[in-house]
């Protein structure tokens, strides 16, 4: 099976390099289609409003044969057009989607499965020395915000839904037995796929980069691959145990060139499983 990673693709904030007469869902269906990708795993931050983002699941659905799996970034719980203030519910709804794997692992065969859930920040990969817990529970440093904190209610802690959630992926780990998994979560989980430290600005913005408290699983579950998003970066490290892979479209502030189908080509990451 050939599979294909994406995340970050943010369909709302690159609308300007779509050419006209074509969409965001077509361009990425022609890549899918192109390299023939059996299964795509798209590791959050479609848009900036839930709706949004799943009307793009629906019409890329309608473009390729390729089987679609996700888990919804930080931007996909927003709902800056639609007035949903209760996070809690977009979960719910993402939930329910035949693509998500939220609580629902995707069994591949008798050897492989798919486990996912977006994940959330637990502060842990920023300087805990230099600022409390209190600071980072602000969201808000002086060069800016953290924009969750306008548009994310969870109605609790930030570190008590990357707990929640941490939760959940153990429970699902759990279900698939003994199979080898690959593990898709929004949220970085692993010290290289963060900002290093010191930094000026990400001494206190890695708080919301990642969870260190996930760094666990991998030394108890029998993950084979690590996606992750969110980062904005494109990164593919492999040690004995595994591959971590980042393959973050971003924002084409950050392209070297500004075509969007070579852009999508250069940024997807593929392997094969048996």
């Amino acid at each position: 099976m050939k599979i294909g990673v994406i995340s970050d693709i943010h369909i709302d904030s690159n609308k300007k390099v779509v050419p006209e007469g074509s969409t965001f869902a077509e361009i990425l269906g022609n890549q899918l289609n192109q390299q023939q990708i059996e299964l795509l795993l798209l590791a959050g931050d479609i848009s900036s409003d839930y709706l949004l983002s799943q009307q793009f699941i629906d019409e890329l659905k309608s473009q390729t044969k390729c089987r679609i799996l996700f888990v919804p970034g930080n931007h996909d719980y927003w709902s800056r057009k639609n007035g949903e203030e209760d996070t809690n519910k977009i979960y719910q709804f993402f939930k329910a989607k035949p693509e998500s794997v939220l609580e629902r692992p995707y069994i591949i065969n008798d050897e492989w499965a798919v486990v996912g859930n977006s994940g959330w920040y637990d502060y842990g990969y920023a300087d805990g020395e230099q600022y409390t817990e209190e600071d980072f529970d602000r969201m808000k440093y002086r060069v800016g915000a953290w924009n969750d904190k306008y548009y994310v209610h969870w109605n609790e802690g930030n570190q008590a839904v990357a707990q929640w959630m941490m939760d959940k992926i153990e429970e699902d780990m759990k279900a698939v037995g003994d199979r080898k998994v690959i593990l898709m979560t929004h949220v970085a989980m692993h010290p290289q796929f963060v900002i290093p430290l010191p930094h000026r600005i990400y001494d206190y913005f890695n708080a919301f980069l990642g969870s260190s408290s996930y760094e666990w699983l991998y030394t108890k579950y029998p993950i084979k691959y690590s996606i992750m998003g969110h980062v904005h970066f494109r990164k593919i490290v492999r040690d004995e145990e595994r591959t971590y892979i980042t393959a973050c479209l971003g924002n084409k502030k950050h392209w070297g060139k500004k075509d969007l189908e070579a852009e999508i080509k250069r940024t997807m990451v593929t392997f094969e499983i048996e």
